[in-house]
């Protein structure tokens, strides 16, 4: 009944996401124009609720760009993500197109944007939205198009566009929201929810409900267009554990301000006790009025402020959820804590169907309902209630990449910006979420402090609060060597470490112990592995050890390496992709250590492979004098090196060669059959091996060590 009203008042009906590979593609290509259509309209319809000139170029919050930007920018995404994907050659207005293309929107609380910007006016920027709208038109309706659309699909880009659009319906509502209420004006086809308790004494109180332990494998599956973070798959074991049955109510959340929740320091941790002492917050943003006196407490929604909805979703951070969740576990003595994204799946698989198969949303979701939210119990979803829809549902996991993340090369920063460990997933879907962010398989984070229309259940569980997430590798040594020992090859040249193991192989029977010192990211000691019943993979460097046993664990790792300029490449690599199994790896141990402070080892090395070492140590003659009581006799020693001596790495006094000595020029071999001819005889003839390290796309270190084999006597 309500979305006929709607519908009659002019709003589009509730959306049904596009579906990627049904029916010809000329279908599809109907399917996609109407879709845009429909978008275009519902975001400018949302413009309709500002009142006031001053609503468009006043900021909301400080960490935002003003809703005029907004406004423009979801018309000149679509330019510049065509123009990057080479499917338009000319611009419509590149000024425009310049100033709206990046918002300010993963900002700490405290970080002030002080810019002042030449906005272009309203009037301006709605003749520039028609020529986009006109334009993108032209080119759904003559793009080359097969199915099933594709991420290199034209169409990609468009729903790329629509689905950007979507995104920023949400979140530009807020924004809205957060304006003077005198800045703005309800409107007849955004209609907020009539339906309220306004005596607390009559909100349903909540409970808790047992849930079953299952196993929930993450990773998008459906046949819709979905953001790079969605895909690729993650699989979690989860142990039985229990979730209050609604969304905690205004009621419920007002007897922790009630009993001092924001004053007492015990229930914020760091983070949250330095956002509530900066924002000198004391109950939730969109209370209006003061706590001390309840009854008179209004609720501000987006286009008006009304008496308290006692019954309706409390809105508010993560950061004062996870207070409320340490509050209740005191008063309870039960583990009470956000839900992890994997326990909230759980709970999401009980709801039968997906978006784009709904005739009527399960709940208040998809624009299907009203224009706010609505009460905790009213929209039953088996024995729970809003496991979607209504308001978002803040989480406790990180958000990250799955195994198998792939960035999409025309949107690199939607996703990697936010793997830092500071945003946090919300899940479930809020009354204005559409489109992809209205699917099972979305996946959106925001920092902590950040609000959304987003509320929160709480769940009794075991599991341990997640504070941190396998953020991309940015510390540039050791993005380097990730690359340079598991990267692609460059100009044919072959892995290095895997043709020193080769080399190695080939000329020894001994397979018992090997040692890779100098190991760095530990390419050559699973290689080594392969052949040896033991490897030890020793570095200097804790970050490269700690980097090799996070690849020894299963995990994937993934860093940062300039393309050019302030352009970066994003990578992940695992050891199934370098086909190096579980059973290697347990033969393989890593440790920390000084290649110049060895330590007297109980069992021999049959092999010792120390590549890329000796002109990077402070006393490499020291080095080679303490290894060779470590070698059993018939062992071999190999030396790789390029000899690029430098006094930053190794004082003059300590090169091996690579100078004169009595006038005569020293070589490090030459130096190398002085140092070890009373220990060990040289196999064959130094050979060369050449290796190349990326430093961007197009500079590369293409380099030719020496390599030496020497055996133990």
């Amino acid at each position: 009944m309500l979305s006929q009203q709607k519908s009659a008042i002019g709003l589009p009906e509730p959306t049904q996401t596009i579906l990627l590979s049904t029916g010809t593609a000329e279908q599809k290509r109907q399917e996609i124009r109407d879709y845009f259509i429909q978008t275009w309209e519902l975001y400018e319809s949302l413009f309709d609720c500002l009142a006031d000139e001053r609503a468009y170029f006043n900021k909301a919050i400080s960490l935002r760009h003003p809703l005029i930007f907004y406004f423009g920018h979801t018309a000149t995404f679509y330019i510049n993500k065509l123009m990057a994907a080479g499917l338009i050659s000319r611009r419509i207005d590149s000024q425009i197109e310049a100033m709206l293309a990046i918002g300010v929107d993963e900002m700490s609380w405290d970080d002030l944007d002080d810019q002042h910007y030449n906005w272009p006016s309203v009037a301006n920027l709605r003749i520039y939205r028609n020529k986009v709208r006109d334009d993108i038109l032209g080119i759904i309706d003559t793009m080359p198009l097969s199915l099933p659309v594709g991420w290199n699909s034209p169409a990609w880009v468009i729903l790329m566009g629509i689905e950007h659009e979507r995104i920023h319906l949400e979140t530009s509502s807020v924004l809205i929201r957060q304006l003077p209420v005198e800045w703005v004006k309800p409107q007849p086809h955004w209609p907020s929810c009539n339906l309220a308790r306004h005596d607390r004494n009559t909100v349903p109180v909540n409970e808790i409900l047992a849930v079953k332990g299952d196993v929930v494998t993450l990773g998008k599956r459906d046949d819709t267009y979905g953001w790079d973070n969605e895909y690729g798959s993650s699989e979690h074991k989860i142990q039985a554990f229990s979730a209050s049955k609604m969304l905690v109510s205004n009621a419920e959340f007002y007897t922790f301000v009630q009993e001092g929740g924001y004053r007492e320091a015990q229930w914020w941790d760091e983070e949250g006790a330095g956002w509530r002492d900066f924002a000198q917050a004391e109950m939730p943003t969109f209370w209006v009025g003061s706590p001390e006196e309840p009854e008179q407490l209004k609720l501000r929604l987006m286009t008006e402020e009304v008496p308290m909805p006692w019954d309706w979703p409390a809105e508010v951070n993560q950061l004062e959820a996870a207070a409320f969740c340490r509050w209740k576990a005191a008063k309870t003595g039960e583990s009470v804590q956000l839900p992890t994204e994997a326990e909230w799946m759980i709970l999401r698989n009980r709801v039968p169907g997906d978006q784009p198969d709904w005739d009527i949303a399960p709940g208040n979701i998809n624009l299907a309902g009203w224009a706010s939210s609505c009460p905790v119990d009213h929209f039953a979803q088996g024995n729970f209630y809003d496991i979607v829809g209504n308001v978002w549902q803040w989480t406790s996991t990180p958000i990250g990449g799955f195994d198998g993340f792939r960035v999409h090369p025309l949107y690199d920063d939607f996703s990697t910006p936010t793997f830092d460990g500071k945003h946090s997933m919300i899940k479930g879907g809020s009354w204005i979420s559409t489109g992809n962010e209205a699917l099972k398989s979305s996946r959106y984070a925001f920092r902590r402090h950040f609000f959304q229309h987003a509320g929160f259940r709480y769940v009794v569980s075991g599991h341990q609060e997640v504070m941190a997430v396998n953020p991309y590798e940015t510390d540039g040594l050791v993005a380097q060597y990730l690359d340079f020992q598991y990267g692609p090859r460059h100009f044919d040249v072959a892995n290095y470490a895997s043709t020193l193991v080769d080399i190695a192989v080939n000329n020894t029977s001994l397979r018992g112990r090997a040692l890779d010192i100098g190991c760095a990211t530990g390419r050559a000691s699973f290689e080594l592995a392969r052949h040896f019943d033991s490897v030890v993979g020793m570095d200097y460097s804790a970050r490269f050890i700690d980097v090799a046993l996070a690849l020894s664990r299963g995990e994937a790792c993934r860093y940062v390496i300039p393309a050019e300029g302030e352009l970066v490449d994003y990578c992940q690599v695992t050891l199934s992709d370098a086909n190096i199994s579980a059973e290697q790896t347990g033969r393989v141990s890593f440790v920390q250590g000084d290649a110049c402070n060895l330590k007297p080892q109980a069992e021999l090395y049959d092999l010792v492979l120390a590549a890329n070492l000796l002109d990077r140590l402070r006393e490499p003659a020291r080095f080679l004098k303490d290894i060779a009581p470590m070698i059993r006799p018939g062992g071999l020693l190999m030396l790789s090196s390029p000899y690029t001596w430098l006094e930053e790495f190794t004082s003059k006094e300590n090169w091996l060669g690579g100078l004169r000595e009595n006038g005569e020029a020293l070589t490090t071999h030459q130096a190398l059959c002085r140092l070890l001819a009373s220990e060990f005889e040289e196999i064959q003839k130094p050979q060369n091996v050449p290796f190349v390290i990326r430093e961007t796309a197009r500079k590369f270190q293409h380099t030719v060590a020496e390599l030496t084999l020497w055996r133990k006597r």
